[in-house]
């Protein structure tokens, strides 16, 4: 009687002995909380099942199979404390992933627009160095690469007509805004290997500030959890190139911490072509609990790279190596430091309510002596973006929905000299002589957004999304050295500007969807092409607007071993800028017609094997782009029909990519680019060029925790000769012939060594 008693009496204190083990899991990359993953206990073979936030509960410890379509397996033990589980994305199912860019995760078969996924493994079939060949594959996305660091992005022909630089695209790194007050974007300067994914967004979206051309966004590699290992790697190749990077990362069950550094040397193919760059790139992750997650995110780069700059006809067909005469007598160069920093929370509320806030600031200063004068300048921006991401039932069907906004403010101040190398003997370079101006510029915006998805059916989904932005300038000239100076000072303030997005998906089969939008976007004009020659503010500028029609197809075929993707669009853009140049080194804004930009978009990839001994893989990948002045007038001369100066009309990429269990690996890509127009009479056009390139390697593991990585690269194999970049509708000053053409690198050669070790 007594131990019956006694076995009451502890009767509830053992079953609640019995914790359940919790846990959550995620993507590796993004962080982004992974539902429906299938968790199945290996000594009895009981199954689990993550809900919508990520979180599992299991029932006792022991060793788990982590298992979900898009990502690969994951064997590991379950303790009693809680768990962040991460998964990695399985390249050869990229149709399942889900796509880092929404805050309103899907699969990407799911998506309601054009959305390409750069994986892991796509960045390292180059060289690690140059973004431009791992961009130019996805069609519709054109980089033009005049060096390493002169370079201009295109999306479906938007930024074409930026003269120098990266304009009218939106770019993010994690949350932190890339595109500054004025439309400009820089990311080619990153470190390569301390990003694990770019996901390109094309067309408008409501979420990234309504971009005309789209988005492109970066994820960093993430911090690795209950993991500490060491990665070096060391490059060389041709025109005296040398790499160094070394990589840490530090990890505890529920925080860690990744690292790196890079140092980049090279002569360069031309003169006045050295380029030397360092980059430390820190990336932590810290969950706390169940509900709360910090990230931070540093990067840091110091750049000093010489100018060749573009060459005259004749110049560039039998002397392309040479730098501009002027740029080489000046000895001009750009020497900048620039950082970012950002510190995200994302609170999970309950089931049905999520809040993520990310503080992000910026800054950049840069001294690039020029042969017209000397520029100095320094830039600081800060800014807040802060979302709601929340889902309830209508009709019994589920709506996600996200409300936001975004903040940014930032401070340019910009100094000219005089260039006085002219009046010293040949070989002294620039000498920085009186101050000639001093201006500075306060740039503001704020973007208020929402977007929701409503599963209308089971297989079809409806997105609807909104933004409105506001955009403001103000310009203070500070140096006014006498009475006849003219005063620039004054403001400039877009009207807000509201852009809707529809969209709509469906769902064929598992393995196949439809997809049709419709979006309208902005670009915003830069304060410099608001001034005119008499220095007053034209407040008469209207920023170009546009509306995209897309209609597309993706999925998987054949035993999901064909991945494909079809895009059609049609672009209207209207209000469309022109920078028309009045002096070598001044330009103005006009208003001067519209643009249509119709498209064609196909991306094919194919496993001829998928097996353990051996992998061998294709893809094609091919952009009509049609894209054509609908009406142009600039002055006396008109161009209406005539097509979109800078973009080629036809680019088509193939690859094969196979690696073997012994270790032994490769990568070959061929890539046509077709002619493109360098005038808007299109009375000259650029020759079209094809180039291939070889990546081959051997990994080998000299036991469980250090492994080896020897490879060797070879690009434009068969040398041929092309303009890498164009300048579109240069001048010729003082009798001088005008410099269209940035000569593109010859045969060309790079090879390294790279090891890891885990501890």
């Amino acid at each position: 009687m007594n131990k019956l008693f006694f076995l009451i009496f502890l009767l509830p204190y053992t079953m609640f002995a019995q914790n359940v083990l919790k846990g959550k899991v995620i993507d590796s990359e993004s962080g982004v909380t992974l539902l429906d993953v299938n968790i199945i206990n290996q000594s009895n073979n009981q199954g689990f099942k993550t809900n919508d936030q990520g979180i599992f509960e299991v029932s006792e410890t022991g060793t788990y199979i982590f298992k979900k379509t898009g990502y690969q397996d994951k064997v590991l033990k379950i303790s009693g404390s809680f768990q962040i589980i991460q998964l990695n994305v399985n390249p050869s199912e990229l149709n399942e992933v889900i796509i880092n860019t929404n805050p309103l995760p899907k699969r990407l078969k799911k998506s309601v627009i054009t959305t390409e996924i750069i994986s892991s493994k796509d960045l390292k079939r180059s060289n690690d160095l140059n973004l431009a060949p791992v961009l130019n594959k996805v069609p519709g996305i054109f980089m033009q690469s005049g060096a390493l660091n002169t370079n201009r992005i295109t999306i479906r022909g938007i930024g074409a007509r930026n003269l120098f630089g990266t304009a009218k695209i939106r770019a993010y790194f994690k949350d932190i805004p890339l595109t500054n007050g004025s439309g400009e974007t820089n990311i080619e300067d990153f470190e390569l290997a301390a990003i694990s994914r770019i996901e390109i967004v094309k067309g408008a979206s409501s979420i990234f500030g309504a971009g005309l051309g789209g988005s492109i966004h970066l994820t960093p590699q993430s911090a690795y959890l209950d993991n500490t290992a060491i990665h070096s790697e060391l490059s060389v190749g041709s025109f005296g190139l040398k790499k160094g990077l070394i990589a840490i990362n530090a990890g505890g069950l529920n925080h860690s911490l990744k690292a790196f550094y890079s140092n980049t040397h090279s002569d360069g193919y031309r003169d006045n072509n050295e380029y030397d760059r360092q980059t430390i790139t820190l990336n932590s992750n810290h969950f706390i609990g169940e509900k709360d997650v910090l990230f931070f995110l540093l990067s840091y780069i110091d750049l000093k790279a010489f100018i060749p700059s573009s060459l005259d006809e004749d110049t560039y067909l039998n002397n392309p190596s040479a730098a501009a005469y002027t740029w080489k007598q000046a000895r001009g160069f750009e020497d900048t430091r620039r950082g970012i920093f950002g510190l995200s929370w994302e609170h999970q509320y309950h089931a049905n309510l999520k809040h993520s806030t990310s503080l992000f600031s910026s800054f950049k200063n840069s001294f690039e002596p020029r042969p017209f004068d000397v520029l100095d300048e320094n830039n600081f921006a800060i800014g807040i973006r802060s979302r709601l991401i929340g889902n309830f039932a209508i009709f019994e069907k589920r709506l996600d929905w996200t409300v936001g906004a975004e903040v940014y403010r930032d401070i340019y101040k910009y100094k000219t000299y005089d260039n006085l190398y002219q009046d010293f003997p040949d070989g002294t370079g620039s000498v920085q002589g009186e101050q000639l101006t001093h201006f500075k510029e306060k740039r503001k915006y704020g973007n208020l957004f929402l977007e929701s998805n409503y599963n209308l059916a089971q297989k079809t989904m409806i997105s609807v999304g909104l933004n409105y932005n506001n955009t403001s300038y103000r310009l203070d000239d500070r140096f006014l050295s006498n009475t006849e100076d003219i005063d620039q000072s004054g403001s400039f303030k877009f009207k807000g500007i509201v852009s809707p997005k529809f969209g709509m998906s469906h769902l064929f089969s598992e393995h196949l969807s439809f997809y049709t939008n419709i979006s309208h976007g902005f670009s915003p004009i830069t304060l410099q092409e608001t001034l005119l020659p008499d220095g007053l503010i034209n407040q008469n500028l209207k920023p170009e607007t546009g509306w995209n029609f897309e209609i597309g197809t993706r999925g998987a075929l054949i035993h999901n071993k064909l991945l494909f993707n079809l895009a059609i669009y049609r672009l209207n853009i209207k209000n469309l800028l022109v920078s028309r140049r009045t002096a070598e080194d001044q330009y103005i804004g006009i208003n001067a017609g519209r643009t249509q930009h119709d498209g064609l978009e196909l991306s094919l990839s194919y496993k001829w094997f998928n097996s353990e001994p051996f992998t061998l893989g294709a893809f094609v990948n091919y952009a009509l782009n049609d894209y054509k002045f609908k009406e142009f007038i600039d002055n006396d001369a008109n161009y209406s029909g005539n097509e979109l100066t800078g973009v080629p009309r036809n680019v088509f990429n193939a690859g094969v990519d196979f690696e073997t269990k012994l270790g032994f690996y490769g990568h070959t890509n061929f890539q046509y680019v077709g002619s493109m127009p360098i005038t808007d009479s299109n009375s000259l056009y650029s020759k079209a060029y094809t180039l291939t390139n070889l990546k081959i390697g051997y990994k080998f593991d000299i036991d469980k925790k250090f492994n080896f990585n020897l490879f060797y690269g070879l690009d434009n194999i068969f040398n041929e000769k092309y303009a890498s970049q164009i300048l579109i509708n240069t001048m010729g000053f003082g009798g001088t012939a005008p410099r269209y053409y940035y000569p593109g690198n010859p045969v060309n050669y790079y090879s390294g060594i790279k090891f890891n070790y885990t501890f």
